[in-house]
């Protein structure tokens, strides 16, 4: 695995490498040496299936103390996926694709959220804590706090998520 870092402090991109041959590929999709660090304690997978392109998925996070980390994989489809740092208003946001061995690592205390950029789109997530309702955080999609410039219109958006209130420090 390659881990590249991005311009947001604690978020990386992370490309798998896969072995290829006749049969297709085989990868590692996580490795405790290698990414041990960032998510030492897989709690909780997570898959979200969306069958419509520009459907939008966020922002989310969980408050403290139940903060949670997470690295996400698009298994089939295409995903633009934005990770934003809850402390600065500074996002940072990534293609990840079925064939582009790319996945994004998403610390514990920044938001998260995606575009679906394909109809069909599946999105598999592993988090370092299991998911708390009582604790379930997050904002708009378009909140001006943090203008996040996604590729499409948004086609679909569940009630909750286009009825987060602005961001408040």
């Amino acid at each position: 695995m390659k881990i590249v870092k991005t311009p947001l402090e604690g978020v990386y991109v992370i490309e798998i490498e896969p072995a290829r041959d006749e049969r297709g590929f085989f990868a590692r999709t996580y490795c405790d040496r290698e990414l041990g660090a960032f998510l030492p304690h897989i709690a909780q997978s997570s898959v979200s299936f969306n069958p419509h392109r520009g459907t939008l998925r966020g922002m989310h996070y969980q408050r403290a103390p139940h903060a949670e980390a997470k690295l996400v994989r698009c298994a089939r489809g295409a995903v633009y996926d934005v990770a934003v740092d809850l402390r600065t208003a500074r996002w940072f946001g990534t293609e990840l694709t079925h064939d582009n061995d790319r996945m994004l690592f998403v610390p514990a205390g920044f938001a998260h959220g995606f575009q679906t950029l394909e109809d069909d789109t599946e999105v598999s997530y592993q988090m370092s804590r299991e998911y708390r309702p009582e604790a379930a955080a997050g904002f708009r999609w378009n909140d001006p706090a943090f203008a996040i410039q996604w590729p499409l219109d948004v086609t679909l958006i569940s009630e909750r998520d286009r009825s987060w209130p602005d961001f408040t420090r």
